[in-house]
């Protein structure tokens, strides 16, 4: 199954710069490249240990109704170098139409320089289900119960 996802560049974006684009035919995401103003193409950005920074894609989306685009890490940054996002997965609802950045951070103890077109994070085209809130009278009971944070294991 696939959905349409409009794509915009900015007008100062590079058009040489890849757009989303799935690596391998099994792939969920689609890489999401850094695509810096011209001023900053040549030195790229670095961010310092525990840096967050918002990393610009030179595009902006229409993702259709019903779904959402989830911004997710690259698993070899966060492994090789402490790249993530602090508000992993960054959500793009489809109403939404402006400038598509990537928050980055490092939790890495090394500065790190992303460079113009390098892929930074992925993203994730799902469906969205709006659910209805109410009052009860109560609530029904189930095996796991109060539980909460470890609860059902160790850890």
């Amino acid at each position: 199954m696939s959905v349409l996802v409009k794509v915009l560049r900015e007008d100062w974006a590079d058009p040489d710069v890849a757009l989303p684009a799935y690596e391998t035919p099994g792939a969920a995401g689609a890489d999401l490249r850094a695509n810096f103003p011209a001023g900053e193409r040549s030195a790229g950005v670095t961010l310092q240990p525990l840096e967050r920074r918002i990393i610009p894609s030179g595009l902006r989306v229409e993702v259709p109704d019903g779904y959402e685009m989830q911004i997710r890490p690259r698993s070899g940054l966060a492994l090789r170098h402490g790249i993530t996002l602090p508000n992993t997965p960054g959500t793009i609802d489809s109403d939404y139409r402006g400038p598509l950045g990537i928050l980055l951070v490092n939790l890495g103890t090394e500065p790190y320089t992303i460079h113009h077109g390098d892929r930074v994070a992925q993203a994730i085209v799902a469906p969205v289900v709006q659910a209805r809130f109410d009052i009860a009278e109560g609530l029904e009971t189930s095996a796991r119960g109060e539980g909460g944070f470890g609860s059902t294991g160790r850890g």
